[in-house]
């Protein structure tokens, strides 16, 4: 019972956020016409949102005694470590590094858009719906002329992610144009300065960027949102199929599994499930390489660990990387100094301006750098069995090396910045 009651207190304080960030210089925003940098060298100058160790190139972490050693077989052209709860950034690497993000930007689409549709709502898919995805698009199978629930819709976009259930939430929302320009709103809320969006599923497009820390802020601000874990930590659900006639010539709609394409919370080949994984997104295109951003817990501590393009070139290369970061990042936390911040939105209550961040010091700085420079309250239902959804739900615990499905009750918060609880 004490075990239980640890792990439902972890989990109800998740991603309360402290209010010693900074404002800090933000580089300038990238223009439509830019492209993501074909560079293997990080820019010399990159953004200092967060602190000013995050604005430099090359690897930032305090060392010192009992501060486990980074491990060295990570490729990842940027990652961070950060602690979902206090919003300290345990150690980064060219953080601010402005590359194309793939399809992790999917959680920023889902972030903006969830609180606009409630679940039961349908759509009847008319071809507008589909046009302009982009050729070679992940997609989950939907069909012109059938209904689906905004539901069926999020399984789709989280599990599959299906660029096509992301067209067909972006024409509810009055069309790709305005859904667009609504990301980058809140990304700019965000204070997610390093990301523009061009195109809402992520798709490989001339000036759409984003970095790693930005995607580590869109996470956490993403997982606040109760269905937003639950569809994020959904192993398997039931996707609704293309209606037929049966021998009767009655018309039937069957069912089809689609299985979460986040490899540390399926598992897969060569790879094991990451004890203490809850989500969160996975990308992959020809300009991004690989991407992802997770999110896991192990003994009362909840990280997000966001990884972007690995060179080494292996099956499944993110999530051994990703793996390895969380590693370190749960037998370093309550050692190591932090090298920075998560900050709150811009519009968060009490949001301060000029504070010092954590970890400015020089001493034991790792790496190339230089030194110089509307949801409602009401929590959303767990999707369950009934629901033709499997897996998690919002757990953020394992038990036994299982995934554990804790009681939705636990997790009634609110948006709020720092978290209120009740």
């Amino acid at each position: 019972m004490t075990a239980r009651r640890s792990l439902l207190l972890a989990s109800a304080t998740l991603l309360s956020v402290s209010l010693t960030a900074p404002a800090a210089f933000a580089a300038p925003r990238p223009s439509p016409s830019s492209s993501p940098s074909p560079s293997a060298t990080p820019p010399a100058n990159m953004s200092t949102v967060g602190g000013t160790r995050l604005g430099r190139p090359g690897t930032q972490v305090n060392l010192a005694d009992g501060v486990p050693v980074l491990p060295k077989d990570v490729t990842a052209r940027s990652w961070i470590i950060a602690d979902a709860e206090s919003g300290e950034v345990l150690a980064a690497h060219n953080s601010h590094w402005r590359l194309a993000p793939a399809s992790t930007l999917k959680m920023l689409f889902a972030d903006t858009l969830l609180p606009k549709f409630p679940k039961t709502m349908t759509r009847k898919v008319v071809p507008a719906d589909l046009a302009g995805i982009g050729s070679g698009s992940s997609m989950v199978g939907i069909k012109e002329n059938e209904t689906y629930t905004v539901h069926d819709l999020w399984l789709g976009v989280f599990l599959r992610s299906g660029n096509d259930a992301v067209h067909v939430l972006s024409a509810m929302n009055q069309g790709v144009g305005n859904t667009v320009k609504e990301m980058n709103q809140h990304a700019e809320e965000l204070q997610a300065l390093d990301t523009h969006v061009v195109s809402p599923d992520g798709y490989d497009a001339a000036g759409q960027v984003s970095s790693a820390y930005d995607l580590t802020l869109i996470a956490r601000s993403g997982l606040q949102k109760k269905d937003f874990r639950e569809y994020c930590s959904t192993v398997t659900a039931k996707f609704p199929g293309q209606t037929t006639k049966n021998k009767k010539g009655r018309p039937v709609r069957e069912t089809f599994e689609i299985q979460n394409t986040n490899r540390l919370l399926t598992g897969d080949f060569g790879l094991s499930q990451y004890q203490g994984i809850a989500g969160v997104k996975n990308g992959n295109t020809t300009n991004a390489g690989a991407t992802f951003t997770g999110v896991a817990e192990r003994g009362g501590k909840v990280l997000l660990v966001t990884v972007m393009n690995p060179e080494k070139d292996e099956h499944n290369e993110v999530y051994k990387e990703t793996a390895r970061l969380f590693d370190w990042g749960f037998k370093a936390a309550g050692k190591v100094e932090p090298v920075g911040e998560l900050v709150p939105p811009k519009g968060a209550a009490g949001a301060p301006s000029g504070a010092t961040p954590p970890g400015q010091a020089n001493a034991g700085e790792a790496g190339g750098g230089s030194g110089t420079e509307g949801e409602s309250d009401k929590p959303v239902t767990s999707a369950t069995a009934g629901e033709g959804s499997t897996g998690v739900g919002i757990a953020f615990a394992v038990t036994a090396g299982l995934l554990a499905l804790l009681a939705g009750g636990a997790f009634l918060v609110n948006r709020r910045w720092p978290l209120r609880r009740r």
